[in-house]
């Protein structure tokens, strides 16, 4: 009887866990609703650094972050890939694994990302609000400080309107710390899941139970 108990917990065990209920909602599985919001969230961070650059092509590369949105979207797409992997408990598949570890250490990497465009996009956001901007030979001339004749000047081309541009400029940097904030939440929620799922969990070896039934205890 014993070896026949031990066989039947073992084939429990080694069982892969019953398919989901059709009826649940399929949208909220990890990583879909993830991926799908990196993925809004990168083309909106995209969307928004090409229409700066539009506004102004003499701004620079870390004022105009498109490369943190076509990151994030590459993310997403390896977090639509992860959801269509078939899912087997304890990893059997090396897909599945290289799957999950890469997922998790992009999306640590688009947090960290993030947390840099945010330190970029508020050190100019800060900058600009105290521009003091005049027309100057078909360019617009800014200025930290009007009154010191020495101070720092800052010269963006292709303006239409000098007057109004510290304001768009500032509104276009706040749009970008908020998506860039929210894509860095994002990325955390999406890395912590993960680590959770595969970490917080494990079998801590200690056997309980009865002779005629055993079972694993889980910590």
């Amino acid at each position: 009887m014993g070896k026949k108990d031990k066989k039947e917990n073992k084939k429990r065990r080694d069982e892969s866990p019953a398919p989901e209920d059709g009826k649940k909602c399929r949208f909220c599985r990890f990583p879909l609703l993830v991926a799908v919001l990196q993925l809004l969230l990168g083309v909106s961070v995209t969307a928004v650094a090409f229409l700066m650059l539009a506004f102004s092509p003499s701004l620079l590369a870390r004022e105009t972050p498109h490369w943190a949105g076509i990151i994030l979207c590459f993310i997403s797409i390896v977090g639509f890939i992860l959801y269509c992997i078939t899912y087997l408990p304890d990893e059997r598949t090396s897909m599945q694994f290289i799957g999950k570890l890469l997922y998790f250490i992009l999306c640590t990497i688009g947090l960290v990302i993030s947390v840099l465009v945010i330190a970029f996009a508020g050190h100019h956001y800060a900058q600009t609000s105290s521009f003091i901007c005049e027309p100057e030979g078909g360019d617009c001339v800014c200025k930290l400080d009007d009154t010191d004749p020495i101070a720092r000047t800052f010269t963006f081309g292709g303006v239409s309107d000098c007057k109004e541009f510290p304001d768009t400029l500032t509104l276009y940097y706040l749009i970008q710390i908020v998506l860039n904030l929210a894509q860095a939440l994002v990325c955390a929620v999406g890395a912590f899941i993960m680590w959770k799922h595969r970490y917080q969990v494990f079998f801590a070896g200690l056997q309980i139970g009865s002779p005629s039934s055993q079972q694993w205890q889980k910590v």
